[in-house]
């Protein structure tokens, strides 16, 4: 055809690029790639949009990518394992080279799908068996965290988690802090916790429950900045002093921990980092570098000993 260069005599060519003119037609260079079988797009799929940390790796992904040659096409799965499998199943079949999952749960269904895609998936975020994953040190990050605290004198330490079915946001984190604490002769397993969600309410509504249950706490670490610092709202409006009579630590080092009053101690991953390398994971298998099965990448972490502690 015209439009994707095929042969025409120089009448019709003529005539074509006339009629185009007069109407203003521009060629839809998505579905024409598509058409044509040259690809050019890679499918990522985020728990959630309004986030710190998936707006890095995004960030991550999107310019490793471009600068590759590739246009990124971007699924909201809004924290649902459901939707997560809608969108792999409806990008496989737009053709896409290949996805990258923000993975925060992995079901039989989904892990069924990913192992049948005919194209390559690469996970962030989660380190799961037999897929090529690009992940953090959760466990131990949160375990230095707890041993931040503990160094301060904090010796009844609480903990506000997220669902456990996020194996690393959620089951490290916790299991982290827990190790901290039995390795200092601290009660780890009847440790005073409430599991929240992603946001700074919930924080507000846990730390509220925990002051409740263990009024004599002197110490709380949060999955997330977010749930910090709705903790540290509370904390505040109950009459109690951050840092000197409850140490408050998150996850995340977003925005918000580094202007609050006070900053906020927390860890900080390389979300962007996890991103690009995803990103180049996923190039690589595409480009037959790499199988990628076995492909596996945990990255550092770094604690940002502020005033809360």
């Amino acid at each position: 055809s015209y439009i994707n260069g095929g042969s025409l005599s120089d009448q019709k060519r003529e005539k074509i690029r006339k009629a185009i003119e007069l109407t203003g037609y521009r060629p839809n260079l998505m579905a024409r790639s598509m058409r044509t079988g040259r690809g050019g797009q890679v499918g990522v799929i985020v728990p959630k949009i309004h986030s710190d940390s998936v707006s890095a790796v995004m960030a991550g992904i999107s310019d490793t990518l471009a600068e590759a040659g590739y246009m990124t096409l971007l699924g909201n799965a809004e924290l649902s394992d459901e939707k997560e499998i809608r969108y792999l199943e409806l990008m496989q079949n737009n053709q896409v080279a290949g996805i990258i999952l923000m993975a925060g749960s992995m079901t039989p269904e989904k892990e069924a799908l990913i192992s049948e895609m005919r194209i390559p998936v690469v996970i962030t975020g989660q380190n799961f068996e037999g897929m090529p994953c690009v992940y953090h040190n959760d466990y131990y990050a949160a375990a230095t965290l707890a041993e931040h605290m503990i160094a301060r004198g904090r010796k009844k330490i609480a903990y506000i988690g997220v669902t456990e079915r996020d194996l690393a946001a959620g089951l490290a984190r916790r299991l982290g802090v827990q190790l901290a604490l039995g390795e200092a002769g601290m009660e780890s397993e009847s440790m005073p916790r409430r599991i929240g969600e992603f946001n700074a309410e919930s924080g507000r509504k846990c730390m509220a429950e925990l002051l409740e249950e263990a009024p004599d706490l002197d110490g709380v670490i949060c999955a997330t900045d977010a749930i910090a610092l709705g903790a540290m709202r509370i904390l505040k409006e109950r009459g109690r002093k951050v840092p000197e009579d409850v140490s408050v630590a998150g996850f995340g080092n977003s925005w918000a921990g580094r202007v609050s009053n006070p900053a906020l101690t927390t860890i900080r991953l390389d979300f962007r980092g996890c991103g690009e390398k995803a990103a180049r994971l996923l190039l690589d298998i595409i480009g037959g570098k790499t199988a990628g099965r076995d492909s596996r990448e945990m990255l550092p972490f770094e604690l940002l000993e502020r005033e809360s502690v």
